[in-house]
């Protein structure tokens, strides 16, 4: 173990890891400020994640908000350059619900948006660099992809309500057959089963899928599915599946969506996809494609993983001469260990090994290792 490198969490190797990865690629670190104007949240209020906001008012005035989101400022904040296509990358704390308390809770989130005119390859190279994020926070993961395109199509061409709509996306995003056969009782809802049954690796998958995507938009959405898995697989992008329960709101997304999964945490911890819809309704006409990975998930494995909070507690009574304590954890620290210095331990502590410190030297108390 190299001791210059323990005090960092790994968690903060991982980002210390994206942030190189991002840059190597051609991304610049978009800083933005903690809060914009709560308008541009209200005006958008079905594309956040948390639908609570904190609000202030500022000194002119204006009603501020903490943001619950890093895409919209940085659409905000971006230029237009035609032919062009503005790469960023970020490492921001954004502020939501919790969903298990229902408090406000301050969370590390880390991506990259690609902002312009967004081709193929800037496609493919936005989702490969989604891939290799998760490579590079557990080798054991799994990029899930899916085509709001191919979904909307065959939507669609059941209803034309809203509500409906809405309604068989929930179902499509919870693999709910049934849910489905409900929802259209009367309706040729064939296309809409294979879909929801569709999984897997992606030349079985679009291929199960071709027969019932016949109409020019399905089939058009179909075909650039295949492109960008084809040209993944093709550049060594192993850990890439189609899944349609992937879904987003139509009202936002349009494109390929996506969502990464690593061994040991149920949720996605990498959410992502075009948004070409969400530009246009803040009066842009460029495209986009990004994603986000939700630190604090990694945070939670890696409490999980790690046996021990740190490697050794030293005790030390009222009265130990501060010049040889200091000297005697300089040592343990200058070792390789993380070392606590206590006069007593602190409940719940998980340690390795519990020391005293004595006037005449160490003594091992307890010893895990």
């Amino acid at each position: 173990m190299n001791p210059t490198e323990y005090p960092l969490k790994p968690e903060e190797r991982v980002l210390f890891a994206l942030r190189d990865l991002y840059s190597r690629f051609g991304y610049s670190q978009f800083k933005m400020s903690k809060f914009e104007e709560y308008d541009l949240y209200v005006r958008n209020k079905d594309f956040l994640v948390s639908d609570g906001v904190i609000t202030f008012t500022d000194t002119d005035g204006r009603l501020m908000a903490l943001k619950p989101d890093v895409t919209l400022s940085i659409i905000k904040n971006t230029r237009q350059a035609p032919g062009c296509v503005q790469k960023v990358y970020y490492s921001e704390n954004v502020y939501r619900i919790s969903g298990s308390t229902r408090s406000f809770k301050e969370i590390l989130q880390t991506g990259l948006e690609c902002i312009g005119d967004v081709d193929l390859y800037s496609l493919c190279e936005v989702i490969s660099l989604a891939a290799q994020s998760l490579k590079l926070i557990d080798s054991a993961c799994v990029l899930d992809l899916s085509h709001m395109g191919v979904v909307s199509a065959l939507v669609d061409a059941l209803t034309p309500d809203g509500a409906l709509r809405a309604e068989a996306l929930r179902c499509i995003g919870e693999k709910n057959a049934d849910g489905v056969r409900k929802l259209f009782p009367e309706g040729d809802i064939d296309g809409l089963l294979a879909l929801i049954s569709a999984h897997g690796p992606a030349p079985q998958v679009i291929a199960a899928l071709r027969p019932w995507c016949a109409a020019p938009e399905a089939a058009a959405a179909l075909n650039e599915l295949e492109a960008v898995t084809g040209a993944l697989a093709a550049n060594g992008c192993e850990c890439i599946q189609v899944d349609f329960s992937i879904v987003n709101d139509m009202n936002y997304y349009n494109g390929i969506v996506f969502r990464g999964y690593i061994d040991g945490i149920p949720a996605g911890v990498l959410s992502g996809g075009q948004y070409d819809t969400l530009m246009q309704r803040m009066g842009r006409s460029a495209r986009a494609v990004g994603f986000a990975i939700y630190m604090d998930l990694l945070e939670r494995l890696n409490a999980e993983a790690r046996p021990y909070d740190v490697d050794t507690v030293l005790l030390y009574d009222d009265g130990a001469d501060v010049i040889e304590l200091t000297r005697a954890i300089r040592l343990l620290a200058d070792s390789g260990r993380s070392v606590l210095a206590q006069r007593a331990v602190p409940e719940k502590l998980r340690y390795r090994q519990l020391l005293r410190f004595k006037d005449r030297g160490i003594e091992i108390i307890e010893n895990h290792a």
